[in-house]
């Protein structure tokens, strides 16, 4: 058995440590096994830690469950991603609150390019579906992946829709990968392991509680670079998501809708409070999102890309080359330098123009 894992899965189910004070101990002594591995009045020392925390780990006796844990994702071809792993979902790296653990059932990169969140009610009107699939298939061509709540409603048009227009779907659960909520959804589910993947923070015997939808909403919110607002209520959980999303810097777009219809009472609120970005088409997203020529095109030559860098303004330039596109954090972790040093290199290469800033704190070279 895997010991790293076993101390990582351990490390979620100890109380009163969340995900920030988590974090902050793997990064100040290496690994989640150092976490256990350490006597308390160190730990006691880590801001956010205090006698409290060091104490309830130091007590923590649960490993079993921890087993349990990685042999029901062994059998199940789950993956298990630490908030370290290479596989994690960078985009949610930025997100102080993001969960230190992920299990994720399926196929498609967490990282791809371009990744739009879908929310909604979960009564949805046929305006409201009509507006969903539209833009789903609009956007097609643009090589996105779909993530949305696999709820009733709206998650559930948008996942059907990506299906049908064979893009990558995900679905992020508020509960264990052991059973699937709402049942009904249960066959769409195993459709989209075909063809996206199935996402969640909690232990395989979770429930759906109430308090784990919040939850999952952050991760929708967090994961992608825009989230779209389809219809919602006065006090919908997708207005929950949208206030996340807002917080993370994500760019948010809601459709409007009539003054008197309650499923677009959340969405005109967003809208008339700046919190969304008012949308009728898929072409109001490819704008605002600056996707209107967003394919690769041949390379410059080396000579003209690299005149007058220095020697880490050429790393960055040589790593666009090869790929297409690449996360602020993708470029500092292969630079190999801090985070000052790259934000500086990024914004001396936007400012002569040899690289463009793109959304979700993405860079290419410029055409």
């Amino acid at each position: 058995m895997d010991s790293n894992l076993l101390f990582e899965i351990a490390l979620t189910k100890i109380p009163t440590i969340g995900d920030i004070q988590a974090k902050a101990m793997v990064q100040v002594l290496g690994s989640a096994e150092a976490v256990f591995k350490t006597p308390a009045r160190m730990l006691e020392k880590i801001e956010g830690i205090g006698k409290v925390r060091a104490d309830a780990i130091k007590r923590f006796r649960l490993f079993k469950e921890a087993e349990q844990e990685i042999k029901f994702i062994n059998k199940n071809n789950i993956q298990a991603l630490f908030f370290t792993s290479e596989n994690y979902p960078k985009r949610l790296l930025n997100c102080a609150d993001s969960p230190i653990m992920l299990y994720y059932k399926g196929g498609v990169n967490l990282n791809k390019e371009k990744i739009i969140s879908v929310a909604g009610t979960r009564n949805h009107t046929h305006q409201g579906q009509y507006d969903c699939e539209k833009l789903i298939k609009e956007l097609s061509e643009f090589d996105l992946t779909i993530v949305s709540g696999l709820a009733y409603g709206i998650d559930t048009v948008a996942h059907k829709s990506a299906l049908a227009n064979n893009l990558p779907t995900i679905g992020v659960l508020a509960h264990g990968l052991q059973t699937l909520y709402p049942s009904v959804n249960e066959p769409l589910s195993k459709e989209m392991l075909k063809q996206g993947g199935l996402l969640t923070e909690f232990s395989f015997t979770e429930k759906p509680d109430k308090q784990n939808f919040p939850k999952r909403n952050r991760i929708t919110a967090g994961i992608c670079d825009a989230l779209i607002v389809v219809e919602s209520g006065i006090k919908g959980g997708s207005l929950i998501t949208a206030e996340i999303a807002n917080s993370y810097h994500r760019d948010v777009f809601a459709f409007p809708g009539r003054t008197n219809d309650s499923k677009s009472e959340g969405c005109n609120e967003l809208i008339k409070s700046h919190k969304a970005q008012l949308i009728t088409s898929a072409k109001d997203i490819v704008n605002l999102m600056r996707w209107e020529n967003y394919r690769q095109t041949e390379k410059p030559t080396q000579l003209a890309l690299f005149e007058n860098l220095n020697d880490l303004e050429k790393k960055i330039v040589e790593l666009l080359c090869n790929e297409k596109t690449a996360h602020v954090d993708t470029i500092t972790d292969k630079c190999k330098c801090n985070s000052n040093e790259i934000a500086g290199a990024l914004l001396s290469l936007e400012m002569m123009e040899k690289i463009t800033a793109l959304p979700g704190k993405m860079y290419r070279l410029t055409r």
